[in-house]
């Protein structure tokens, strides 16, 4: 395997089985310090498995990985020393208030006393939890405790976190704080995060490389950018003209540079198949041939779009965890 530097985790044709059935074939791929890593995949894809593996819970059928320049299988407790784990359903004492919860933990973690105390304020503030510290958790809403369980996760000052569904069953007000902490840990204090998430507009939000997992393999990793371009999806464009010149937009457009309707809404028209170095010139010729041009903003393919354009699929937003 590579020396690791500024590598988080490394794997080398990690795998595990459970009996005839392979969780996890073959993964290779590297995250980088201070990253948010997105893994996407259907139900069964293998990353729960992988997460275990790297946290040391299971062992590896094959392969080898590093994280934190440990090995998982033979430094499991000292690595777990280092992460910190939120589960889709977080377990808290509902008859404890948000505090005692944290302060039990930050005894399990063996949080030194004399820091206790403040780091328990600390989480709390940040988690927007303090002037509801004192009150008996089972009275939180779903957005609370899950905000409370991952300022448990932080406890021990971990250096990677790894985060599945943090968001599932939230209201967008309550994602939306979560995301801020997501955000803040890895762009202020250059935490390492593995969000497993079955919301692809979230991923795109906040990851800066995602792995799509299927059937234990790995079949893409890069940037939403950057798979666009593996597999050939072009950009989108979106083009506002006046009304009376639809038509004439439509033939130049069809006819002289082989665009693909997309989408229309009244003057406004979504096509594909156009190149970026083509926009220019497209430009160009409907101005000359007197179209009134309004706007022409080129769209990226969206995470959505290379999801299922990988799984051979239509619509929809979400995938199985």
């Amino acid at each position: 395997m590579r020396s690791i530097d500024r590598v988080a985790i490394a794997t080398d044709r990690l795998s595990r089985r459970f009996g005839d059935i392979v969780a996890v074939n073959g993964l290779s791929l590297e995250i980088q310090a201070g990253e948010v890593f997105g893994f996407l995949g259907h139900n069964g894809a293998g990353k729960t498995t992988t997460v275990r593996l790297l946290n040391g819970i299971l062992t590896p059928s094959e392969g080898q990985s590093r994280v934190l320049g440990l090995d998982p299988t033979t430094d499991g407790p000292r690595l777990r020393q280092q992460t910190g784990v939120l589960t889709e359903t977080p377990s808290l004492d509902e008859r404890l208030t948000g505090r005692q919860n944290l302060e039990i933990y930050a005894e399990l973690y063996d949080v030194p006393k004399a820091l206790v105390a403040q780091r328990v304020d600390g989480l709390l503030e940040r988690a927007e939890l303090a002037d509801r510290a004192g009150e008996k958790v089972a009275g939180y809403s779903k957005g609370m405790k899950q905000r409370l369980a991952l300022a448990r996760a932080q406890l021990h000052e971990p250096q990677f976190l790894f985060l599945d569904e943090p968001t599932g069953g939230l209201d967008p007000v309550a994602a939306r704080r979560v995301h801020v902490l997501i955000t803040h840990l890895s762009q202020e204090e250059g935490r390492t995060v593995l969000l497993c998430t079955h919301n692809l507009t979230e991923a795109q939000k906040l990851c800066h490389r995602v792995a799509v997992l299927e059937h234990g393999r790995l079949v893409a990793l890069g940037t939403p950018a950057e798979l666009a371009r593996q597999l050939g999806r072009s950009r989108r464009l979106e083009i506002e003209v006046d009304h009376a010149d639809l038509e004439t937009a439509r033939s130049i457009l069809q006819g002289d540079f082989g665009a693909e309707f997309d989408h229309e809404d009244g003057a406004r028209l979504r096509i594909t198949g156009i190149e970026h170095a083509k926009i220019p010139e497209l430009v160009t010729q409907l101005v000359t041939a007197g179209v009134r041009l309004y706007q022409v903003t080129p769209q990226e393919p969206s995470l959505e779009d290379v999801y299922f354009a990988l799984h051979g699929e239509a619509g929809g937003q979400e995938v199985g965890s």
